[in-house]
C-alpha cells in the first residue's frame, strides 16, 4: 500500500507516524510546501519574544530524522499542485528546481492546514508587514526586528496569534496596537470574559483600538501606516496581519472533493471525503462542534493530531471514529492564563439552548497557604436539561487545571451539577476542600433546585430604585465607601439580620457583594423572609473588571460620592 501524505506538520506528521507503527510494510511519502516538517506552531511567537531561544527547538523533527525514523520519503519545498482523482495520482511542483512531476497513490491524506486570512486588505506584500503561520514567516519577523530595530508594531487582530504575538513584541522591545474590528478580544470568550483579558493586556502597555477594521496597509513618505476603514492611519514601524486562517481546500476544491464552510473539506467521522480513497484532517477540514452537533471549522493542534491518527487508522483497516471537537484551548497573555472549552453564549443561543451561566472567583489554592491567586470561572449550562455547554477561565496558577477537568465532564456528558459530585485531589499547596469546579457544581445545584435567582451585570442599567425595585449591597462599610455602583444601599451581610427591616417585602430585591457569596447568603435570609431576592453574578469584582476592560461604559460608579 502507498500512501501519499500532503502537509507534513501537525495532521500530516501524526498520520505518518502513525501509519507506520501501524503498517511497517506501507510506502509513505510526504510532501511539504514549506521547509520544515513537524513544527510547533503554536510556538512561533515565543521564539520572536526570545522566550525560546534556540530556532532549532521549534521544530520537532527535521526532514531527514523523521524519515530515518519512520521510514518515509519527505520532500519539503515541493507544493502539491493538484489531484488526478481518476488516475489516484498528484502533480507535484518542486519550488526550489521548478520541476514537474506526478506521484501515484493508493490512499491518500490531505493535510494542508489553513492559510492566513487577509480579507482582499492592500498592502500585504509591502516590506515591514507580515503574517505568522510558518517557520518562514517567524524567521523574517525575527531578522526584520534584529536588523531594522522597529520601535512600534501593529497587529491586525486579536485572536489567539495577534495576542501571543503583542506579548512577545513587548518583550522585544516594541510599543504595541492591537487593532480589532470586533469589539472584544479572543471571540471563544464571552464579551465579558474578554474584557479581563484587555484589562491586563493594556496593564501590560499594549494600546487595544476596538471596532478598528484594517482596510489597507502603505507607505508614505518611506513611513508604514496601517489604514482603517474610516480612513484612520496607524503610523507603526513594522505589521502584522493577524485577522485569523483559511482553509487550504484549493486543491480540493479543484479535485471535486465536497466542501463546506469557507470552503473546508467535508469528511465524515472517519476523516473520510467524498472520495472513499481520499481522507483529509487538520484545519482543511469541518467537523462537528461536541457540544451542538453542528458541522464548525475548530483550528487546533489537539483536533489535529488526533485527527491524523484517527485518518491513519482506517487507512489501515482499523476502525476509528472522531466525535467531534469542542475547541477546548488556552493561551498566555503575560503573567495570566486564559482558557475555554465547549461553547460561548453567542453560539448557544444560536443553537436554541437555553443557556445559563454562574460567575465565581475562587482562590487557586488554599487561601491560607502562601501564594493564592484568585481567577474568574464561568460556567455555561443548558437551563432545561442542565446540560454543561462550555467554560471559560482567565486567571493564573490552576487555570489550565481546572478547564481540562470541566473539558472531560463535558466530553462525558455529565450535568453541569454534577460537577459537585467530582472526587478531586486536595492539598493545600494545589487546591481548597471544595475545588472551584466542586463550587461551580453547588452553585448551578442552587439554581436548578430554584434556591437562588441570578441578574447580570448587563441587567443594572436598567435597575432604578423604586417601590419595586430595592438595591443592596451587602459588603462592609468600608469597602462600599471605597467603590460602589449608584444606588444601591449599603447593609453588611453581618448586621442583615437585625436591619431586614429596612429591606422592602415587596417588589424585587436585586443583591450584590464582592464575589457572589454573601450576596448569595444574603438572598437566602431574605428569600426564607418571604421576599423576591436576586443574586448579582459574579459580584461587584467581576462588575469592576467588566467596567475596567471596556464592557460597561453606561453603568455608573461612585467612589465615597458618586461621580
Amino acid at each position: 500500500m502507498k500512501v501519499v501524505i500532503i502537509g507534513g506538520v501537525a495532521g500530516g506528521a501524526s498520520a505518518a507516524a502513525r501509519l507506520r507503527r501501524l503498517d511497517e510494510s506501507a510506502e509513505i511519502v510526504i510532501f511539504e510546501r514549506s521547509g520544515y516538517i513537524s513544527y510547533a506552531n503554536c510556538g512561533l511567537p515565543y521564539y520572536i519574544g526570545g522566550v525560546i531561544a534556540d530556532r532549532e527547538q521549534l521544530t520537532l523533527q527535521t526532514p531527514q530524522s523523521f524519515a530515518l525514523r519512520f521510514n518515509a520519503k519527505v520532500f519539503v519545498g515541493h507544493e502539491v499542485e493538484a489531484v488526478d482523482r481518476q488516475n489516484k495520482r498528484v502533480r507535484v511542483r518542486d519550488l526550489a528546481g521548478g520541476r514537474t512531476f506526478y506521484e501515484s497513490y493508493d490512499k491518500l491524506i490531505i493535510a494542508t492546514g489553513a492559510r492566513p486570512a487577509l480579507f482582499g486588505i492592500e498592502g500585504t506584500e509591502l516590506e515591514g508587514v507580515f503574517t505568522l503561520r510558518t517557520v518562514e514567516d517567524t524567521l523574517a519577523v525575527k531578522e526584520y526586528i534584529s536588523a531594522r530595530n522597529p520601535r512600534t508594531a501593529a497587529i491586525a487582530g486579536g485572536g489567539y496569534i495577534g495576542i501571543e504575538l503583542a506579548e512577545n513584541l513587548v518583550r522585544a522591545g516594541l510599543s504595541v496596537t492591537v487593532l480589532q474590528r470586533p469589539e472584544q478580544l479572543l471571540q471563544p470568550l464571552d464579551p465579558d470574559m474578554a474584557c479581563l483579558v484587555a484589562a491586563r493586556m493594556r496593564a501590560a502597555g499594549v494600546q487595544i483600538k476596538f471596532g478598528a477594521s484594517v482596510s489597507a496597509f502603505r507607505r508614505r513618505g518611506g513611513a508604514l501606516e496601517c489604514v482603517l476603514s474610516d480612513g484612520m492611519a496607524i503610523p507603526c514601524d513594522m505589521a502584522v496581519a493577524a485577522l485569523g486562517v483559511q482553509p487550504d481546500s484549493r486543491i480540493a476544491a479543484e479535485a471535486g472533493l465536497k466542501t463546506g464552510i469557507k470552503g473546508a473539506i467535508c469528511v465524515d467521522e472517519r476523516m473520510r471525503t467524498s472520495d472513499p480513497d481520499i481522507y483529509a484532517v487538520g484545519d482543511a477540514v469541518e467537523v462537528k462542534n461536541f457540544v451542538t452537533g453542528r458541522q464548525a471549522l475548530i483550528s487546533l493542534a489537539g483536533p489535529a493530531n488526533r485527527q491524523g491518527r484517527i485518518a491513519a487508522d482506517n487507512v489501515c483497516g482499523i476502525p476509528s471514529v472522531y466525535g467531534g471537537s469542542q475547541g477546548s484551548s488556552v493561551i498566555k497573555v503575560f503573567d495570566m492564563t486564559v482558557a475555554a472549552t465547549g461553547i460561548n453564549e453567542s453560539a448557544a443561543r444560536a443553537a436554541g439552548m437555553d443557556c445559563q451561566s454562574v460567575v465565581l472567583s475562587p482562590a487557586s489554592h488554599a487561601s491560607y497557604y502562601p501564594g493564592a491567586r484568585n481567577m474568574t470561572v464561568k460556567v455555561l449550562f443548558d437551563g432545561a436539561d442542565g446540560r454543561l455547554l462550555g467554560a471559560q477561565i482567565v486567571g493564573y496558577e490552576g487555570a489550565d487545571k481546572r478547564i481540562d477537568v470541566l473539558a472531560t465532564a463535558i466530553r462525558a456528558g455529565m450535568r453541569a451539577a454534577d460537577l459537585a459530585a467530582l472526587d478531586l485531589a486536595y492539598a493545600p499547596p494545589y487546591s481548597s476542600a471544595k475545588d472551584p469546579v466542586n463550587m461551580a457544581g453547588f452553585m448551578i445545584e442552587n439554581i436548578m433546585r430554584g434556591l437562588v435567582k441570578q441578574y447580570s451585570w448587563r441587567d443594572i442599567p436598567a435597575l432604578t430604585p423604586s417601590e419595586e425595585v430595592f438595591l443592596l449591597d451587602t459588603r462592609t462599610a468600608e469597602e462600599y465607601a471605597a467603590g460602589h455602583v449608584a444606588g444601591y444601599v449599603n447593609i453588611p451581610l453581618d448586621e442583615l439580620r437585625a436591619r431586614i427591616g429596612e429591606v422592602p417585602s415587596g417588589g424585587r430585591v436585586y443583591v450584590m457583594c464582592h464575589s457572589g457569596l454573601r450576596s448569595y447568603l444574603a438572598c437566602r435570609i431574605l428569600a426564607q423572609s418571604g421576599r423576591d431576592c436576586f443574586n448579582l453574578s459574579g459580584g461587584y469584582s467581576f462588575l469592576r473588571a467588566v467596567r475596567d476592560g471596556g464592557g460597561m461604559p453606561q453603568v455608573t460608579f461612585a467612589c465615597g460620592a458618586e461621580m
